[in-house]
């Protein structure tokens, strides 16, 4: 493990009850990086980057609009991924080294069908793959959409036959992850989730990002996306954590 890593996370430590709700239920809310003063200053920044981005970084699906890359959209974000409860739950969940693969903004649209609950990465034979975070730009509620994950699905050898049918179908075990702005959800990558129907008549934000094994497939090349302000102000942690080259 790179000693800035090592160093971080030797520092912290996560609360019993949240290292119980990730081994048991694969999920957990914690609080974020942004004090709650900060954070109509992060929703403007995260306006700005969604109103100045390339198209080509714009993808517009059934129920959100995504873009993608928030590691070279400002120093306002950098704090997210970086956040040391987020490190060392990806510390306890997958287990070996590992490197930062995506992080983007979603935007969740109203009134538009619900997200089909599936995992972002199978576990194999060495474990988990992958922890997922998402960054509550806006409270998390019932009515606007909240992630619904199914407790302790991390740990299912088959999957249900209840999935099988309709996975945008309301699930009797799920639980939405409601929360106020400024909060975080960690998550296996390989729990079932998917957002639900945002019923609030406005839209509600998140910035979401994934950790990998350093060995996996990313969907995303960080590195050579890498514009020279951002390398100008990475630590070396941060270096580390994108794959980046750093000194010895």
């Amino acid at each position: 493990m790179q000693d800035h890593l090592r160093e971080t996370i030797e520092r912290f430590e996560l609360s019993p009850a949240t290292c119980r709700e990730l081994d048991e239920d694969g999920f957990t809310i914690i609080p974020g990086p942004i004090p709650t003063e900060d954070l109509s200053q992060l929703a403007a920044a995260y306006d700005a980057a969604i109103t100045s981005a390339d198209p080509d970084d714009v993808k517009v699906g059934s129920s959100t609009t995504r873009v993608r890359d928030f590691v070279n959209r400002g120093p306002e974000f950098d704090t997210l991924y970086l956040h040391p409860p987020l490190l060392k739950a990806c510390c306890r969940i997958i287990n070996e080294p590992f490197r930062l693969s995506t992080m983007h903004a979603r935007t969740l649209r109203p009134d538009l069908p619900p997200q089909n609950l599936h995992v972002d990465f199978a576990s194999d034979r060495r474990g988990w793959t992958m922890v997922g975070f998402i960054f509550m730009v806006d409270e998390f509620r019932h009515d606007n959409g909240a992630t619904r994950f199914l407790p302790a699905s991390h740990l299912w050898s088959t999957i249900p036959t209840a999935l099988l049918g309709d996975p945008k179908a309301e699930n009797p075990g799920q639980v939405l992850a409601c929360g106020p702005a400024g909060s975080m959800i960690v998550f296996n990558g390989s729990v079932w989730h998917g957002h639900t129907v945002n019923r609030s008549g406005q839209s509600r934000r998140s910035l979401q990002g994934a950790y990998i094994r350093r060995d996996a497939e990313s969907s995303e090349n960080l590195p050579a996306r890498m514009l020279p302000e951002t390398l100008s102000r990475l630590s070396p942690l941060a270096k580390y954590l994108l794959g980046l080259p750093t000194p010895d």
